[in-house]
């Protein structure tokens, strides 16, 4: 902690020093109409001579003056551009040490003949995708098909993203990217970080940036990059708000609504929406295992069918208010809720046979979990501009609860095969798991000569989490403790960073370039029980995190682009993942932890050619060592499924990105991707080595009907993927949406069908187990119709500067509850 002290002093006197070396100049003068009429109100404009660009805008006051302060040394231009005059240009205006303050001659505006014009309203549709330097922005509003949606559809819509049957999600053939809403880790994973990105309301979100290596301002955390949420902020003066609800049935039913509202006055602006959604799903999981002799003859056969149901309500909501206490300084605070309860059954036969398929015994398994998951957070933000060029600070401080109490019951029947009972068992269990986060975060940027931007700050965050698993055998209706499940494990974890991060322009060129510093002190304790002996782990380590960003226009205007970049990137394993528990899904199944986990790193390349915002090839290669992936271990017969350490993956993909406007009412976006994954590694008894190559293809057709009817239709396909033990067969997708605006546009109706034919359904096979083939499928329930119905309210006006609040960073998307 005190060489972070340390760290964090060096950066602020090093922000100073360039603060207060940093040479500013101002360019002042007076604009009058013919006659002097006209003198108050007339707006003037400050380009960058280089490019045009737009630095400062204002309007003159009653005596026609104006003043533009606080400018660093360059060449610039001052335009006044109103209907009611022609158009003015001043001559070149250069600021340097010879020159800091310049007065220009008084400028006489001259009167053209004015016209009476018919209103003119020109609408441009938002490309689903857009390119920056050091990510890919998805814009939400581009897809019909998500009015009245969740998160998770927009998400798997986003071209290089696959989500699997199990909630985790893959980021160009990668897993462990880091998911954030609004600069702030979910601090969720698996199936949890899926049913919470399925309760936000997509009518709240606004862009998904989509991150491969992020910049050295973000946390190095997330070895396949950052997937950041964006949502929705209020452009609406006064009171405001919108609605959103939506009825879905499969083969079951599910229910969402949503309200957003707004308040925004001179100096105040309260944000907050909430939602509620219902869901009854259900699973059919079938698993097929053949257990072998030495000499690999068929020993015997386990054969299972699971019917799994489950109803979930899930309330979450957001508070926010922002105070202007000036127009340079902003104070801010946030609150975060959510409230999930979980009702799960599970109905369970299975089969045990020898080589001959002749049946030896049947196991019925009826279990029941119940769960109910809280999470609160507060954020408290401040944010100051030193100037008006853009020399800012903010500051965030952070504190996150989440609290999960799960119940499980476990009965297992096993019948001979004439069906008599022969044994009966039942297993009773409560997981009563919290974890507290605790995050402060400053960051300083300074604009500096020639368009650079020098950025630079300190996180420190402290984790807390506090674990029990309490398994009881009921016999004879009494609770007897099963010390062999039982167990009460601790983590703390303490992270501090500093970071520096520079970009500029050049001619053609845009560079940027960062470097963060990262230190991790945790440690782990298992407090054991009477038959297992307590541990305690510790771990204290430090490492460099490089990036760097190049950017070449091929022509004058930019149409034609080359980037390239490379970033290295760390995976610490989630919470849950370093707890010791032994958690069974039946007698033969069973979920455990590893203590023994390591974090992982990735060394990210890519190279990408772009052409306007209109198609975009990237070529990726990554190399990670230690990767955190599920891993299977087969014995005595018992399937341990845990997480592990990869020795050595490699990842090599090209994908190609277009949008294609066919004429006024049919565009298209098309994604495709072809990634090749190989995997070596020490697997138990086994010797893993893995390779293998998959294609991905996704379309999305926009279509734009008569009288405010529209349309969208999607599809996508995925080939096997072989990655690490598992190959995962092929699986498609055909949805269609279809929407009408009503109400005078203010509402929207919409129809949409997922899935149509059924093709998300998940097979696959395990490999590298120890003298055992095993093979699964799982069909969820993907085809559904819903209908939707969304009112909004409001006027537009021209925004205050905002902030998003990203103290709490990577923590957040390592918490499995």
């Amino acid at each position: 902690m005190k060489i972070s002290l340390q760290l964090l002093i060096c950066v602020l006197f090093f922000s100073f020093g360039i603060t207060k070396a940093q040479n500013l100049g101002q360019i002042s003068g007076k604009a009058i109409a013919p006659n002097e009429q006209t003198k108050k109100g007339i707006l003037v404009k400050l380009l960058l001579a280089k490019d045009r660009s737009l630095v400062k805008t204002q309007s003159t006051d009653s005596n026609g003056s104006f003043v533009f302060e606080n400018l660093i040394m360059d060449n610039y231009f001052v335009v006044i551009d109103n209907l009611s005059f022609n158009k003015f240009q001043s001559k070149l205006i250069t600021i340097d040490k010879q020159q800091s303050e310049i007065i220009l001659p008084t400028i006489v505006l001259e009167a053209i003949g004015i016209k009476q014009l018919n209103e003119v309203v020109i609408q441009k549709k938002k490309p689903l995708v857009t390119q920056k330097i050091d990510r890919t922005v998805v814009n939400v509003d581009a897809l019909i098909s998500t009015a009245g949606g969740n998160a998770m559809e927009v998400l798997e819509k986003s071209p290089g993203i696959s989500v699997n049957s199990d909630g985790t999600i893959t980021f160009k053939g990668k897993s462990g990217v880091t998911v954030f809403v609004d600069d702030k880790p979910t601090y969720l994973s698996g199936s949890d970080l899926e049913a919470y990105l399925k309760s936000l309301p997509a009518s709240t979100l606004d862009k998904i940036e989509l991150i491969s290596n992020p910049p050295a301002k973000y946390d190095a955390a997330g070895g396949a990059g950052i997937i950041n949420i964006l949502t929705r902020k209020s452009k609406i003066k006064g009171f405001n708000g919108n609605l959103t609800t939506r009825v879905a049935q499969g083969k079951r039913g599910q229910t969402r609504e949503g309200l957003n509202l707004n308040y925004l006055n001179n100096k105040v602006r309260l944000y907050g929406n909430i939602g509620y959604a219902t869901q009854d799903h259900i699973t059919d999981l079938y698993i097929f295992r053949k257990f072998k002799k030495e000499d690999l003859t068929t020993k015997n056969i386990f054969d299972q069918y699971s019917q799994l149901d489950g109803v979930s309500q899930t309330t979450n909501s957001k508070l926010g208010l922002d105070y202007y206490i000036t127009p340079k300084s902003t104070f801010g605070i946030g609150l975060t809720g959510i409230y999930r309860s979980n009702n799960n059954t599970s109905k369970v036969r299975s089969a045990f046979s020898d080589a001959g398929f002749v049946l030896d015994s049947t196991i019925i398994a009826k279990n029941l979990e119940r769960s109910k998951f809280k999470n609160a957070g507060i954020n408290l933000n401040y944010r100051h501009d030193l100037d008006t060029i853009g020399q800012k600070i903010t500051v965030d401080l952070d504190y996150l609860n989440y609290d999960k109490n799960t119940n499980q019951r476990f009965n297992n029947f096993i019948y001979q095969p004439d069906n008599s009972l022969s044994s009966q068992d039942e297993l009773k269990g409560a997981l009563p798991v919290k974890i507290s986060i605790y995050s402060l975060k400053a960051d300083y940027s300074l604009p500096l000569k020639h368009s650079g931007l020098l950025e630079t700050g300190y996180k420190s965050s402290y984790t807390k989490t506090n674990n029990t698993a309490d398994y009881r055998d009921v016999i004879n209706e009494n609770e007897i403790p099963n010390y062999n499940t039982s167990n009460h494990f601790k983590y703390d974890e303490v992270i501090n960073a500093v970071y520096l991060n520079f970009n500029t322009d050049y001619r053609r060129f845009t560079f940027q370039t960062g470097l963060r510093l990262e230190n991790t002190e945790s440690k782990g304790n298992q407090l054991g029980n009477i038959l297992k002996p307590a541990s305690e782990f510790k771990k204290n380590y430090t490492n460099l995190f490089p990036t760097l960003f190049v950017q070449y226009k091929l022509d004058s205007v930019g149409d034609n682009q080359l980037v390239a970049n490379y970033g290295k990137r760390i995976n610490r394993p989630n919470y849950q993942d370093l707890n010791p528990f032994i958690s069974p899904l039946d007698k033969y199944t069973y979920y455990a932890g590893n203590p023994y986990l390591n974090p992982s790193f990735s060394d990210n390349y890519e190279l990408s050619y772009r052409f306007k915002g209109l198609f975009s090839t990237t070529l990726t290669y990554a190399n990670q060592k230690n990767e955190i992936e599920e891993t299977i271990e087969i014995n005595d017969g018992i399937y341990y499924s845990r997480p592990g350490n990869i020795g050595k993956n490699q990842i090599y993909s090209i994908n190609l990105n277009a949008d294609i406007p066919f004429n006024k009412w049919w565009s298209s976006n098309v994604y495709t991707e072809l990634t090749t994954l190989n995997s070596q590694s020490k697997l138990y008894s086994e010797d893993l080595n893995s390779s293998g190559t998959f294609w991905l293809f996704t379309t999305i057709n926009s279509l734009k009907l008569k009288k405010n009817w529209s349309a969208e239709i999607s599809a996508g396909y995925q080939t096997k993927i072989t990655q690490n033990q598992f190959e995962i067969a092929g699986k498609s997708y055909v949805n269609f949406a279809i929407q009408k605006k009503i109400l005078k546009e203010k509402g929207n109706l919409k129809l949409a069908v997922n899935d149509i034919f059924y093709g998300s359904s998940t097979y696959g096979q395990i490999n590298n187990l120890k003298l055992t083939d095993a093979k699964w499928t799982n069909i969820p329930d993907s085809r559904f119709v819903a209908l939707t119905f969304t009112y909004g309210f409001g006027k537009t006006f021209k925004n205050k500067s905002e902030h998003n609040p990203t103290g709490a960073d990577s923590e957040k998307n390592r918490a499995i509850l």
